[in-house]
């Protein structure tokens, strides 16, 4: 009986020992399980941290970028209201220049006058010296140079180009026959025949090169080119303007048609 009752005793032992260890062994594993949640709670709420920084500084580059582009918006708007403002004066000053953009097919004659009147060209008539019988043979000269003059002035272009033709025809070597070439290349250029307008500018230059109309000749070759959209030769001519007549009326008109295409190319 001794033996049977001391394994009962031992049995029984066992069995109450058994779930207390398996107590302690299930406490231990619900702290680490709760350490470990504790551990993630941080790290989601140093994430979270982090994304609403990064947020805030998404918000204040979008702000610096909306402003930036206002800034740009404005400096070209205020870019083109300056463009349009020196191109109108520049056209004013070449007196009577034709508007930029050439006619989608050039004519080989001059055609009919543009609607709005363009200024009444202003000349400034040779000295012609000598006896008086000199002077009185070249009262022809004359007459045939005020008769094309005359309607260059009343805007009839198509009619002064013809006398002014028929002039050089008739008075290749005549004292007015450089103001005729150049009259003659405005008939063409305010009619935006550039083309023919630049042969009579640069055979003035190429025949009459120390000429007082010299330097207006070269202002044109330069605006007949860029008329022409030839933007390159007409900078380059522009850029001898100023070069080769500093200080003259079309040095500094050439300098300020060349700031006028830099401001354009802006706004390409």
């Amino acid at each position: 009986m001794r033996p049977r009752l001391l394994l009962a005793t031992v049995a029984l032992t066992l069995a109450f020992a058994a779930p207390a260890h398996a107590q302690r062994v299930s406490l231990a594993d619900r702290v680490a399980t709760l350490e470990a949640r504790a551990a993630n709670n941080q790290a989601n709420v140093d994430m979270l941290n982090q994304l609403n920084q990064l947020r805030a500084e998404v918000q204040t580059l979008q702000a610096q970028v909306e402003e930036l582009q206002q800034q740009n918006q404005q400096l070209l708007s205020s870019s083109k209201s300056q463009y349009i403002d020196l191109d109108s004066r520049l056209a004013r000053l070449e007196g009577g220049a034709a508007p930029i953009t050439p006619p989608a097919t050039p004519v080989t004659t001059p055609a009919t006058p543009p609607k709005a009147a363009a200024p009444v060209p202003q000349d400034r008539q040779p000295a012609v010296y000598g006896d008086p019988g000199a002077l009185s043979q070249g009262a022809g000269e004359r007459a045939a140079y005020d008769a094309a003059f005359g309607a260059l002035k009343a805007g009839q272009y198509a009619q002064a180009a013809e006398l002014f033709q028929g002039f050089l025809a008739q008075y290749p070597s005549g004292s007015f026959a450089p103001n005729a070439l150049y009259w003659l290349g405005e008939s063409y250029y305010v009619t935006q025949n550039y083309t023919l307008a630049r042969e009579q500018f640069q055979m003035l230059i190429d025949r009459y090169p120390t000429h007082d109309k010299a330097p207006g000749a070269l202002l044109k070759v330069g605006l007949s080119m860029y008329g022409a959209r030839d933007f390159d030769g007409a900078q380059a001519a522009l850029n001898e303007v100023v070069s080769r007549y500093p200080g003259t009326d079309a040095a500094r008109t050439a300098s300020d048609r060349l700031s006028a295409m830099q401001l354009g190319q802006m706004q390409r």
